[in-house]
Formats: structure tokens, sequence, C-alpha cells
């Protein structure tokens, strides 16, 4: 079994290496905790160099058989997989939901995403076509076919644990690569259902290795060996740079999606009432533990005061509890680092002049809970001015011009992540050209579907996940000349 009853409430989550699930080798574990209420509903094993060493050289084998299967069998296994994945996410959301604290709703949701990118990923990976390249000699033909690049080390985190490991997951697959993924201890369960899900549709030993532990032991040991061809990273910013330099010094070429201080800008020409339910639904979903969350509000002078009291009345509105409860709006958040980290940025943030308008304090003696909150007159000098906050807190500050919101939303070492409130197509137009963030939604929080490339520009890393632009990375170009 992968995950087996430790007594009535507690799980047992293993690591997977060569299609078995296994103990470390040491049987050391991790505790793995609910956020609700602090208390411990699981265990995770700890990997060591021995166990990292017999995934590497399982990765290596399952690469070597993979990467010649063709691409449309690749591609049924993951739609079986999907398949799979539809079948049981009910139960799968539930574990989710006591592991990271997000309502279960969102959780579905997660999970439903999952199964999406599996099989937009299955039908993308068949169409990894190469080109003819016309002659310039009669007698020599010239053509370029992709590869699959090789093993792949793979580090997913703790806000949404199933669908950025599905992210890359699927991408390895459906190109031919092989990959090890190091998932979050904090939520495990995620992970392991896609690679439960995937070993049912017939995945062969090795093609998905699955892998738990200290994480700055895992990526220092897996990055620098010979194996591993392509580093995948999602989290924060300074993780993200250590883990390219480490990979730049052994050339492996990465994708990065890190950090964001996402920008809302909201013009005078919108319908308030319309606007600030979409405003305060994409800022305090899963918490506002989003890379892509809305959290610096731009809002235009005429229509400043009536959506900073509109949506500060909702945010303080919304029902913050027990994700599994149905009604639940905003549960805790994932973990007493994150609390306490928030708290500090508030609280450092008030002590250099900010206001809070709602919010601005835990919630209750018990569980990681914070309740959302809306500060105005942030000054530059406050760390959360320029600190991805990473929870439920809005930043609001008025403007005047197109021109004077543009300086603001770009002044930030972040790019990701951006969003525009208009009815006018010549504000559409303009802002999102000139915008520094590797995406723009316009009117709405639509990111991060299967088909579209997701990631950013500056701090917030580089190469993109999701659309063909994800599967490309996954691939190498290698050009035939063939003199006839």
């Amino acid at each position: 079994m992968t995950i087996q009853s430790a007594g009535s409430d507690i799980f047992t989550a293993r690591l997977l290496i060569d299609g078995e699930w296994r103990s470390g080798r040491t049987n050391t574990w991790r505790d793995v905790t609910n956020p609700l209420n602090e208390q411990v509903i699981g265990r995770v094993a700890v990997a060591t160099a021995d166990d990292l060493d017999a995934a590497l050289e399982a990765a290596q084998r399952g690469f070597e058989r993979w990467r010649s299967t063709p691409a449309n069998e690749r591609s049924d296994l993951l739609q079986r997989a999907a398949v799979i994945l539809r079948e049981r996410l009910d139960r799968a959301a539930a574990d989710m939901t006591r592991e990271q604290g997000k309502p279960i709703g969102e959780a579905r949701a997660e999970l439903i995403k999952c199964a999406e990118m599996f099989s937009w990923c299955a039908e993308e990976g068949r169409r990894a076509y190469g080109r003819i390249i016309p002659r310039r000699d009669p007698k020599i033909s010239q053509c370029t076919f992709y590869e699959p690049i090789g093993p792949v080390a793979a580090f997913t985190p703790w806000n949404f644990p199933a669908s950025q490991a599905a992210r890359k997951i699927a991408a390895s697959v459906a190109t031919g690569c092989s990959i090890i993924v190091k998932g979050p201890e904090e939520a495990p369960r995620g992970c392991i259902f896609l690679a439960q899900a995937l070993i049912e549709a017939g995945l062969p030993p090795g093609v998905v290795n699955l892998v738990f532990g200290v994480p700055a032991d895992i990526s220092s040991h897996l990055i620098p060996s010979p194996i591993i061809r392509k580093v995948s990273f999602t989290g924060s910013v300074p993780v993200g740079k250590q883990l390219a330099r480490l990979a730049a010094e052994h050339m492996k070429p990465c994708t990065m999606e890190l950090g964001g201080h996402a920008p809302v800008i909201v013009f005078d020409d919108v319908d308030v009432d319309v606007v600030v339910p979409k405003l305060v639904a994409g800022k305090f979903r899963n918490a506002g533990q989003v890379c892509i969350s809305p959290t610096r509000f731009y809002v235009h002078e005429n229509v400043y005061r009536r959506t900073l009291d509109a949506f500060a009345q909702r945010a303080s509105a919304l029902k913050v509890g027990d994700g599994l409860d149905p009604t639940t709006q905003m549960g805790p958040l994932a973990n007493v680092r994150r609390r306490d980290a928030l708290s500090d940025l508030v609280d450092g943030a008030v002590s250099a002049g900010a206001r809070i308008v709602t919010g601005g304090a835990r919630i209750g003696n018990r569980g990681y809970f914070y309740a959302p909150t809306v500060l105005t007159g942030v000054p530059d000098a406050a760390r959360i001015a320029r600190d991805e906050p990473f929870g439920p807190v809005a930043l609001f500050a008025p403007f005047s011009s197109r021109e004077d919101v543009l300086r603001l939303a770009n002044d930030t070492d972040f790019g990701l992540a951006s969003y525009v409130f208009t009815r006018s197509a010549a504000n559409a137009d303009l802002i999102s050209r000139e915008l520094q963030s590797g995406m723009v939604s316009i009117n709405h929080f639509g990111l991060g579907n299967p088909e579209t490339p997701f990631g950013g520009v500056k701090d917030s890393g580089y190469g993109r996940e999701g659309g063909a632009e994800a599967l490309a990375s996954y691939l190498t170009a290698k050009f035939v000349s063939h003199a006839l």
C-alpha cells in the first residue's frame, strides 16, 4: 500500500522508487499536521542519500525504456491515468483539505485541473513534430527532430500540492522523460494520488519516482548528478536562485516558477458592484497562498473609496473555518511558518505607518488561521510593500493616471502575474503591453489552464509550465544533415 493507516486517523506516506513504495533506508519519519487544529494526522518517510541514489538509478533505467515508447502509447497511458484521477477525486480532495487547509471545493477544483493537465499533455505529446529544412544542395537533406531531454528533478510546493506536481509529471511523461519528484512534506498525499493513478494506468517502474525528506539535502544530491538533465522548481525566489546557481554549475537547464507580488489595476470605468466580488474571490482563494494572488490593488481615485469600502466589507464577512465544511470560504494558512511570517509582515507595515482597514490579526488560539486583511497607506519602507506576503492580505492605494499606475505596478522585482479591470479597449491594450509580467489577465483572474503558458519575468523566474511551451522545455532539438 502507498498510504497505510497507523491508527484511526494517522496515515503513513512512503517513497516511490523504481515502482515500489518504500520506507527510507533509516526508517526516519516526519509528522504531517492538520492546519485546522494542529493535530498530527500522518507521517511521511524521509529519504536518505542511499534512497536518492536508488531513485536516480531507477530514473535512468526508466528513461531508457520510456524514451523509446511510441508517443501514442505514452498518450494513451496518460489518458487512462486522467480517468482514474477523475473517478477518485472526492477522497483525494478531502485528504488535501486535511493536510493543506484549503476549502474542499478548491481542493476538488485543483484535482480536476490535474486530470485536465494529464489529458492535455497526452494529446500535445503526440504532436512533438520536427521539420524538414529546405536543401541548399540537392544531394544533402536537412531535418530537425525532437528527443526527450532525459531524467528530470522536480521540486513541488505545498500550496498546490497536486496541481504543481501534475504540470511537471504530465509534461515529462508525455515527452518520454523520466522524473524524480520531491513532493511537499506538509501535504504529501496529492503527489501520491497522481503517482498511484499512473501506476494503475500501466506506467513502467522508474519513469516516475517520488521522494520526501530534507529539501536542501535532496536538491544538493539530485541536481549535481550526471543522470539528471533538467531541473523544474516551483517555490520561493531565494530557494529558486539557489537551485538555479547549483544547476548552472552543472549546465542543467531549468524551469523556475517563483514568487509574485501581483498588481491589480482598477480603472474608474468599471461597475464597482460587479468587480469587487471578483477581487475578493481572487485575493482570498487558498487564503492568498497563491503565487499569482492579486496583492497590490491600485484603484483609480474616482472610485477608490467605494471600492475599498466594498472590498473590506466583503472580506470581513468571509466565512473562515474548517475547509471540509462546504460553506467555508477560506481555510487556515497551511503551516505555522506562514502564519508567523504574515503576522510579522503586517505588524511591520503598521509600525511603518500603514493603516488596517479590516483584519490584521490571528483568529482564535488553535490552528493557523489569519483574518482576511486590508491595508492602506503602506509606505515603500515597509517590507510587505516589497516582499511577497503569500497570505490573505490586500494592499490598497489610489492612482490618478495610466502613467502613474504603470510606474507603481512595475516598481517591483517580481513579474509573474498582473490584473486589469476596465471597460476601455484602449486601457486594456496599453496596460497589457506595458506591464512587466509574464501573464496579464483582463477583467477576470483566468490564469493557469493546461493549454496556456504559465510563468514570469524578472525575479519571478523563467521558462513556462502549461501550453506547448511547457512540453518544449522537456525536449531537445536534434539537427540531422545527410549527404545522399
